[in-house]
């Protein structure tokens, strides 16, 4: 089943055109990843998606419902979260205090307790590091607080724009390892991210993107053995 779809999406910022007409679709409890060269739109996309920019042309629907012009607050409402490329923490405050603030929905506010035991279970460290200020945290470990933040607030759909960037080769493959266990969870996601190999190794379902156009699609295991993709991201 189509949860979300975006529909010849057209947008950028001032007079820049950054999008040129992008139409892709999540499905259901599937994990998707959009590759792509710097500059070539991913992280614009995503906020174009989330009402963070405003669409130009086009049309987004989620669950069937057309959300274009909603602005993010109610986007997020609905259960579209995004981890943002830079994490965006509110590193004057502790752990438990930033997990608080994703909990910002009605339904996440009511299952509170619950999700911070999932999260917790989820990230051991953070559990012990609850009561630390989250600017004294590890690299590591912030990315570990942003994801968590969104899972509290109950995504239908989580955004990941770059969840590796800065990170150790360990780190990097500990968070993939989470990355899996949400999918195995049926958590629908769009995978942003640097690392081609690993996210494909990941994702059930890849778009090429290239100059703010969708020049390849199709199953990520099929993806990962196209000629074009492997010279030009996998150094093969």
């Amino acid at each position: 089943m189509t949860l979300l779809e975006v529909r010849d999406l057209t947008s950028g910022y001032g007079e820049v055109q950054i999008l040129w007409g992008l139409s892709f679709r999540l499905e259901a409890g599937r994990l998707t990843t959009l590759i792509g060269a710097n500059g070539s739109g991913k992280t614009t996309t995503l906020r174009a998606v989330m009402g963070l920019i405003r669409p130009w042309r086009g049309a987004i629907f989620f669950d069937g419902q057309d959300i274009t012009l909603l602005p993010p607050h109610r986007k997020a409402a609905m259960g579209l979260i995004l981890v943002p490329e830079g994490r965006q923490l509110f590193t004057d405050m502790t752990v438990q205090e930033n997990l608080e603030m994703g909990a910002v929905t009605g339904r996440a506010r009511a299952r509170f307790r619950q999700n911070l035991d999932y999260v917790f279970d989820l990230f051991p460290r953070l559990k012990e590091r609850r009561h630390q200020k989250a600017g004294t945290l590890s690299g590591g470990e912030q990315q570990m607080l942003a994801i968590a933040r969104a899972l509290m607030a109950e995504p239908r759909v989580l955004f990941l724009d770059e969840p590796s960037l800065g990170l150790s080769p360990l780190l990097v493959l500990n968070l993939f390892e989470v990355i899996r266990r949400l999918k195995a969870q049926g958590l629908t996601m769009l995978l942003v991210e640097q690392n081609v190999h690993l996210a494909l190794a990941v994702s059930d379902y890849a778009y090429v993107l290239s100059g703010g156009r969708i020049e390849l699609e199709g199953p990520a295991r099929q993806i990962a053995r196209d000629d074009r993709v492997r010279q030009a991201y996998l150094g093969l």
